[in-house]
């Protein structure tokens, strides 16, 4: 089985904030996604793409999966931001507003070494999902829930409704083209049973992890995303009462009463392969 990254927490950090670039340093986050996008305003682009090449040039972000959100190519900025990080060491570059993989072509087109990630959140993102995960260069998806709500005119609601059949279709596209997935932002920061809520939510729907807007998040994303005990000890007993079945001549086991085939053996193995990659994280 191939070695499994883990980014159970993507937090955005503004790329004009020296600071808080300095801090991400020291925070217990899978990955960073440096925003020069929505988190920095227009005046303060350019100053802000320059600090944030001269920082990854010199910074020490260990084992945390550095991405950049650049503007898109429609804008002023977006194809110079491109240009700067050709060649830097980073993890990905993010594209915002992905609606077709043409989106993604003319991004490739200026880089040719970086992987892709896409900003899913329009609805015309949402209806191209799978051409746009099955574009050779993209490695990863993430949510835009935030600006896709705005373009439906739908309302807030605990249980996402009305984000469900797009978080859906992204969900089937990246998964049926082995691509990493990360859930939306949730904003009211200072809300951890709301935040709980939703990140439980999205990791039963199969999200491999939330983005978040502020350290505070961490800990609790971090928590909803790694297996439990009680899941890693399950992975566990299935693999021994699969093996043992094996070794007795039979094709299935029984734990807990409920079978155990080898989809489900499938399973127990990524869970344990995860776990031990957020051992190796921490």
């Amino acid at each position: 089985m191939s070695t499994i990254r883990p980014y159970r927490s993507a937090l955005y950090i503004p790329g004009s904030k020296d600071r808080a670039l300095d801090k991400a340093q020291t925070l217990a986050t899978d990955a960073i996604i440096f925003d020069l996008e929505d988190a920095v305003a227009p005046d303060e682009k350019i100053a802000a793409r320059a600090l944030l090449v001269q920082t990854l040039a010199k910074a020490d972000y260990g084992r945390r999966a550095k991405i950049v959100r650049v503007n898109g190519l429609d804008t002023e900025w977006g194809a110079d931001d491109v240009a700067a990080f050709v060649g830097s060491d980073i993890d990905a570059l993010l594209i915002p507003k992905v609606s077709t993989p043409e989106d993604l072509d003319a991004v490739a087109d200026l880089t040719p070494d970086v992987p892709l990630w896409a900003m899913m959140e329009t609805a015309l993102g949402m209806l191209n999902a799978t051409s746009i995960a099955a574009h050779p260069r993209l490695a990863g998806m993430v949510m835009g829930t935030n600006d896709l709500a705005k373009e439906l005119n739908s309302r807030f609601r605990a249980d996402r409704l009305p984000m469900q059949a797009g978080l859906g279709l992204c969900l089937l596209a990246a998964k049926a083209h082995n691509l990493t997935i990360i859930d939306g932002v949730y904003n009211a920061f200072k809300d951890d049973e709301g935040l709980r809520a939703e990140c439980e939510q999205g990791r039963d729907m199969g999200f491999d992890g939330k983005t978040l807007i502020h350290p505070a998040q961490l800990e609790i994303a971090n928590t909803a995303f790694a297996p439990s005990e009680a899941e890693i000890t399950l992975a566990q007993r299935q693999i021994e009462a699969f093996n043992a079945a094996q070794a007795a001549g039979q094709g299935v086991a029984v734990v807990d009463g409920k079978i155990v085939e080898n989809l489900h053996i499938v399973t127990a193995q990524a869970t344990l392969a995860k776990a031990k990659a957020i051992e190796a994280q921490s």
